[in-house]
């Protein structure tokens, strides 16, 4: 998914170029005095100066938009994600409509066009890509992966500073804590030897090992993530070879398509028909769950929701929940 651009000066006096014509003759920064501003030190160590709350955010990435919408209305958004008005992989879709421009993997021309006074950048994002967006004055703030429970909780945090809105961002970390602590007094009711085994059959087929948000999440509801008790680590792929040694009592089917331009039932009968898998518990005894993929593959704070949906896979009705939660104090439904 990384992309690498290379920038030179000549293409970055083009941006500025551009940023001057769609920005009324200044650059989003320029808009108020330095008094009215402040300053938030993003992941990378990096201060970033941000002239006024922001009204025009654009983010890199879904998890942050999630996050984003958490703590800022629809009307803030320049732009969302493309895949959050995909109910297959989004809890917010209602809240998707009310934003017209939609993210794939934009360019920097293409960013500017949307005339962002704050880009939410993060962790795979391409740095010479922020480099060239802070050239031309627009405030770029770089979140970590979220890639565990309080890795998501300081990627809250340092959005709801970078956007004006700490009180909100308090609110919205408070409610995960609330949710996550009934969760766990349920989770703590299950007997060691009744605890489950599952793994994430992805697409994504090197995701879902230690140092992932799904093991995390796994460990969060009381059940074995499979791929990380064989010591598959995130990053590195899920083999046929080690998916008999981890052996799960329940198997997670991926439900993306990439919106129809996906093959998912050919890529998951090339599991289900393989004579060598055919050993597997959860094959044999047909425990083959397709999880809500909006909770499961969750960076943002609706993690918890993925830690439930866990939970009610694996240890059924008691941890129910209905489609479509979102941890909002952003003012709006």
């Amino acid at each position: 998914m990384k992309r690498r651009l290379m920038y030179s000066l000549c293409a970055v006096f083009v941006f500025f170029a551009v940023l001057l014509t769609v920005s009324c003759g200044k650059p989003p920064s320029q808009r108020s005095g330095g008094e009215e501003g402040y300053t938030v030190t993003d992941a990378q160590g990096t201060a970033v100066r941000i002239p006024q709350k922001p009204e025009r955010i654009i983010s890199l990435a879904i998890y942050t938009d999630e996050i984003l919408l958490g703590v800022v209305p629809t009307n803030r958004m320049a732009a969302i994600s493309r895949f959050l008005d995909d109910p297959k992989e989004s809890s917010v879709v209602e809240k998707a409509k009310r934003v017209p421009e939609k993210v794939g993997n934009p360019t920097v021309e293409q960013i500017v066009g949307w005339r962002p006074d704050l880009v939410i950048a993060n962790g795979w994002t391409d740095m010479e890509q922020v480099a060239a967006l802070r050239a031309l004055g627009i405030p770029v703030v770089v979140a970590g992966r979220g890639e565990s429970y309080e890795d998501i909780r300081a990627c809250i945090r340092l959005i709801a500073d970078s956007v004006g809105e700490s009180e909100r961002g308090t609110k919205v970390l408070d409610r995960m804590e609330e949710i996550l602590r009934d969760i766990t007094v349920r989770i703590d009711r299950i007997p060691a030897e009744e605890r489950k085994r599952v793994v994430l059959l992805s697409v994504m087929t090197s995701y879902g090992g230690i140092g992932s948000a799904f093991d995390d999440m796994c460990t969060r509801a009381g059940v074995v993530n499979g791929a990380a008790a064989v010591g598959l680590k995130n990053g590195q792929p899920l083999t046929k070879e080690l998916l008999v040694k981890s052996n799960p009592d329940i198997l997670l089917l991926p439900n993306y398509d990439d919106k129809g331009n996906f093959d998912t039932e050919a890529f998951i009968r090339s599991y289900l028909d393989d004579p060598s898998l055919q050993t597997i518990k959860a094959i044999q005894n047909r425990r083959l769950e397709y999880p809500r993929e909006s909770y499961i593959y969750n960076g943002s704070q609706d993690f918890v929701f993925g830690v439930q949906e866990l939970a009610f896979i694996a240890y059924g009705d008691a941890f129910r929940q209905e489609d479509n939660r979102h941890i909002s104090f952003s003012g709006e439904e």
